[in-house]
């Protein structure tokens, strides 16, 4: 697994890349496929969030747990889905609360390269999973990395929107400065949960809201 990733990140990060539990993440991942095991996404597509979202362009985090494991839909991005797949059942209530909440007609995709590429980082807590098996990577060091991106971006930025939603990427709190970063909580989009509170949270224009207020672009959520 060659690890490529832009710039920017590289040199946030450095310090991580050289330590010895991420470098044993690659060799678990290539173990794993020596034995015929299938990982998603393809591992161009690992770092796809960091490459699509340079840290210095970074407005907003939502935070996932680990990529699908379904053929063909992790790609890299959070909540997203390769195009031509159909949108999962969470992604289809987030367009259905980004309807609801400003009036934005659900797509007829799941891809969210476009937030992405207008600094909306979209970060799993772990980048790879085993094909069928959720959080079949989430002990292997990703969590380790990504709870040291999720600090950089805290202390290297200010006034960043995080999106905690459910219990999981709420536990991520403690490592936001929020002295200078919103950090917006409501549960799980998921169909389990959404209608706790996560239906009527929102998250999309209270996020430009605050941007808008610290004189920051606001987010365009069309796809």
């Amino acid at each position: 697994m060659s690890i490529k990733i832009e710039t920017t990140w590289k040199n946030a990060l450095k310090k991580e890349f050289n330590t010895p539990y991420f470098q044993q993440i690659p060799d678990h991942i290539k173990t794993e496929m020596s034995q015929g095991k299938t990982i998603y996404p393809p591992g161009s597509l690992i770092f796809n969030a960091f490459n699509t979202t340079p840290i210095d362009k970074v407005k907003v985090v939502i935070l996932g747990q680990d990529p699908y494991h379904g053929p063909g839909q992790a790609h890299g991005l959070c909540f997203s889905v390769q195009s031509g797949v159909p949108p999962p059942p969470s992604l289809m209530n987030i367009f259905k609360e980004l309807k609801d909440d400003i009036g934005i007609e659900i797509p007829d995709h799941g891809n969210l390269t476009k937030w992405a590429e207008q600094g909306v980082f979209l970060l799993n807590a772990s980048l790879t999973v085993r094909a069928g098996e959720p959080m079949s990577h989430s002990k292997i060091g990703w969590a380790t990395f990504t709870d040291a991106v999720i600090k950089t971006i805290s202390l290297t930025k200010k006034n960043v929107v995080f999106l905690l939603w459910g219990k999981f990427a709420q536990e991520k709190r403690v490592l936001i400065d929020e002295s200078k970063h919103c950090i917006l909580r409501s549960v799980h989009p998921s169909p389990l949960s959404a209608y706790g509170g996560f239906f009527g949270c929102k998250h999309f224009s209270k996020t430009n809201e605050y941007l808008a207020s610290k004189g920051i672009d606001p987010i365009d959520w069309s796809l």
